[in-house]
């Protein structure tokens, strides 16, 4: 079943000009949810669960490769030749890398905080932190937990995230709806070496300054790649800026994917 369709959930015009958005590890299409509404109602996004996430198919394989290949599936069954393309943290990585394969189905590029080039050490130990699945008693327990987690983020986003991302597993117990094998893998896949768009692609580099995870040298070969193809952003925030910053965040989309805008 590599082959199977992923899941997308669909917002805004349907007729407007397509964006696709694509989430990090562990998370689901639905997060952007509210940043469409609000702030790209007048587009058609496009917001698949990633392969071996929310309610796409599980089974791997979970690479690079196999993500992008998923994506253009995607638009290739929407009959989408050409579309804005989004992406947040691991997120943005498949979304350089299908930029990189397939430049011309690309229009724009944002990479919202992406994780790409980590530090292996660090890429591990995040790794394992995923290898044994989380599962909670109950609806609070789970609301709980998440909340610790994004201390900065409305109550509104902590309970779409119960709403949507909750499922029962036979042994009665709640968990995240996700493959941990999955998110191991990409956190491995996050530890290859940064590569950079392609020359010609208009680029927006978004970076949550408190959140060190875009890497300087990533930066540099980015400008050099680049030049005033780039734009680069930063934004007072931690890691999860589209949740914790979703008004900032969701403006910027809008402006830059906005037509006329670079």
């Amino acid at each position: 079943m590599t082959d199977a369709a992923l899941h997308v959930h669909r917002y805004g015009d349907p007729s407007g000009p397509p964006v696709v958005v694509l989430h990090g590890v562990s998370g689901h299409g639905a997060r952007w949810r509210r940043t469409a509404e609000r702030h790209l109602a007048d587009r058609l996004v496009l917001a698949p669960d990633l392969r071996g996430h929310g309610r796409s198919p599980h089974e791997p394989p979970w690479t690079v490769e196999r993500h992008v290949a998923d994506v253009l599936a995607v638009l290739d069954a929407e009959g989408i030749e050409r579309a804005d393309l989004v992406g947040h943290s691991y997120g943005g990585m498949i979304a350089l890398h299908l930029a990189r394969t397939a430049p011309r189905r690309v229009r724009r590029l944002v990479l919202l905080d992406p994780a790409i080039g980590l530090d292996p050490a660090e890429a591990a130990r995040e790794a394992r932190g995923h290898m044994a699945p989380v599962s909670f008693a109950d609806v609070a327990e789970a609301r709980a937990a998440r909340a610790a987690r994004w201390p900065e983020a409305p109550g509104e986003a902590v309970d779409d995230e119960v709403a949507e991302h909750l499922e029962h597993e036979p042994d009665g117990r709640l968990r995240w709806r996700y493959e941990p094998a999955a998110v191991v893998t990409a956190y491995s896949e996050m530890a290859r070496p940064h590569l950079t768009p392609p020359p010609d692609m208009p680029t927006h580099l978004v970076i949550a300054t408190r959140a060190d995870l875009v890497r300087p040298e990533f930066v540099v070969d980015c400008r050099a790649a680049l030049g005033p193809g780039l734009v680069i952003t930063e934004i007072e925030a931690g890691h999860m800026l589209y949740t914790d910053r979703q008004e900032e965040t969701g403006t910027l989309l809008a402006m830059w994917l906005g037509d006329g805008v670079r």
